[in-house]
């Protein structure tokens, strides 16, 4: 019985309270700007107390939006605000309807208008606080744009819900009272929404990078330079031109970072080029030579993110797309001077090692390696200026007959190259004759062989033209080279002095150190192959002697010497060809024989 009586005790006081409950609650910013509301509704309020009520208020959204932002996370972790408010109000207007309390429902619905419309103000305010984290400028005012459609049609829903009911203007109750400030708050509270949504489209650009000053954890450095003292006379300057104190600092902090830092960077891709196994060796050479374009990047880098502070932290299309195609270059330049340079010393030690590497295999190795680039370079450039690769790929394989039939010379051309290569007709550095043209091979390229010839002189001929032509190469003999001379003697020579002299000249060819016979040795030249071919034609050993008494010629008996020497440079040859034709010449004098020169013997018959 007691029990019953405290419940019935508590249950009194509970609807007496919901009964007597008279007064709005909101929180302090709202209450703020309830109060200049009223104050600019007020008939004599002048036009210079106007302007400053409104800065005022401008203040309070102000500083709101700004510790919102210095308390993300837990500001929207937040539940909705009058959500309990709203449920108690409910149930005080059941209890008054079946108690016919009109006015107490009235002054109650009306209390709940406001409170959803705040509700759906708070609700709006954090869906756009929550699009700054995830879209760029443009995309964040169209976003931005929704959510007021939502909310203006939430706030319509609301209006037209609300009950309309006439007072009693003689009566001067408490409960009237309460009711036209609650009619009086409310009206207010419409104009609250209608002045926050005003703020978010006014200063969206504020609001998206004080976003990102939060997101990089500068919040706090960016509001002490916007609170100093003389901030906001400089910074009302410096809006005009897109600027801030802040933006200033930002960027003079990144550019000064990037020019005392770049040595750092070198030195780091330095560790780096050391790391890999590949580039340690070149490590000192690559860095010198991509020196230049890092330079360059740095320098883009440095400007790109400079005019992205510029734009409050929002990439604009154009520029961002042109800064990415150049990016892109500058990565293939830096990616050709790295390869070129580790291809240039790598050379260097095949030339110093004497491998059996052919240079002009080297060569066209780089070139293929350097069309590759050339082409990453061609669709990182295409990919980054919004060009669809698949699209460009799909025509190329369409236009790929159209482009093979347009550059079938330089498509036989590249066949040519490869023909000559594999076919191992010459090298560089070869003598060798292509039809009238002869020279020594400068380089076998994609498209053309260079010839520099004996006058000096620079030819380039197709490679198709070559691998359809007959090629002398000069330089493809490993042991000897021709020396061929008829020696002529005088009609009256002696035939034993003749006989002595080529006996002489034989032997002498056979002792030559220079002179190759049948017991030079040329087994050191050979190598393993799997073609049958005879060895000594296919290495160029020539070691044929022939000295003999060869015809009786018109004025001269001929003497044949016939010999190769071992050497097949052309300098070495002349030398040892020169001391031959001396040692010959002392050979026919010791056995009293002369040269003999074209001439006439005239003879006249006899007569008286």
């Amino acid at each position: 019985m007691k029990h019953a009586s405290k419940n019935i005790l508590y249950t009194l006081l509970f609807f007496i309270l919901l009964l007597t409950q008279t007064k709005a609650e909101f929180k302090p910013l709202i209450q703020n700007q309830i109060e200049l509301i009223n104050q600019i509704n007020d008939a004599n309020i002048t036009k210079e107390k106007i302007e400053t009520i409104t800065k005022q208020e401008e203040l309070l959204y102000t500083k709101a939006i700004e510790d919102f932002l210095l308390n993300k996370d837990e500001m929207l972790a937040k539940p909705q605000p009058y959500v309990s408010k709203i449920f108690l109000l409910k149930n005080t207007i059941k209890y008054n309807k079946r108690k016919g309390y009109k006015y107490a429902v009235l002054r109650d619905e009306i209390l709940i208008k406001s409170y959803k419309i705040l509700s759906s103000t708070s609700e709006m305010s954090k869906d756009i606080l929550r699009l700054l984290d995830h879209y760029t400028l443009q995309e964040f005012n169209e976003k931005m744009n929704e959510k007021f459609v939502k909310n203006q049609l939430e706030i319509d829903k609301i209006k037209k819900s609300l009950p309309k009911v006439r007072l009693d203007t003689k009566a001067n109750t408490p409960l009237l009272k309460t009711i036209e400030k609650n009619i009086k708050d409310y009206h207010s509270v419409i104009e609250i929404n209608t002045a926050i949504s005003n703020y978010f489209a006014i200063n969206k650009e504020r609001m998206y990078r004080l976003n990102k000053y939060s997101n990089y954890k500068i919040l706090n450095i960016a509001l002490y330079f916007d609170n100093l003292s003389s901030a906001e006379e400089l910074n009302t300057f410096l809006r005009a031109y897109n600027l801030s104190i802040m933006k200033l600092v930002l960027i003079s902090f990144i550019s000064l970072f990037v020019y005392l830092f770049r040595t750092k960077i070198y030195k780091s891709i330095e560790l780096i080029l050391l790391k890999v196994k590949f580039f340690k060796k070149y490590s000192q050479e690559i860095i010198e030579d991509i020196r230049s374009p890092i330079k360059y990047l740095l320098v883009a880098i440095n400007l790109d993110i400079a005019i992205y502070i510029y734009h409050n932290f929002n990439s604009v299309d154009i520029l961002s797309k042109s800064f990415n195609v150049l990016y892109a270059f500058l990565f293939t330049f830096i990616l050709y001077r790295t390869l070129n340079t580790v291809a240039s010393i790598h050379i260097l030690d095949i030339e110093k090692s004497h491998t059996a590497i052919k240079s002009e295999m080297v060569n066209v190795g780089i070139k293929i390696i350097n069309f590759l680039i050339l082409i990453l370079g061609v669709l990182l450039i295409l990919h980054f200026a919004g060009a669809n690769l698949a699209t460009v790929l799909s025509g190329l394989g369409i236009g790929g007959f159209a482009i093979a039939l347009a550059a079938r010379e330089s498509l036989s051309n590249f066949l040519g190259t490869i023909s000559i290569l594999m076919s191992d007709i010459f090298s560089q550095g070869d003598w060798i004759v292509v039809d009238d043209e002869e020279g020594t091979v400068v380089e076998i390229g994609l498209r053309v062989t260079t010839l520099r010839t004996f006058d000096n002189a620079l030819i380039a001929i197709p490679n198709g033209t070559i691998a359809n032509k007959d090629v002398k190469n000069w330089n493809r003999r490993t042991l000897g080279r021709r020396i061929k001379m008829s020696l002529g003697v005088k009609y009256d020579s002696k035939p034993q002095d003749i006989k002595n002299a080529v006996k002489q000249i034989r032997e002498m060819l056979q002792n030559h150190p220079d002179i190759a016979t049948d017991k030079t040795d040329y087994k050191n030249y050979l190598k393993k192959s799997s073609k049958l071919v005879s060895k000594e034609d296919a290495l160029g050993v020539k070691r044929t002697l022939f000295v003999y008494l060869d015809e009786f010629s018109d004025s001269s008996i001929n003497i044949l010497v016939y010999c190769f020497t071992k050497k097949t440079i052309w300098g070495q040859w002349l030398e040892t060809k020169e001391d031959i034709m001396f040692q010959i010449m002392e050979i026919l004098e010791s056995n009293s024989l002369e040269f003999a020169f074209p001439s006439l013997s005239v003879y006249k018959e006899g007569g008286d």
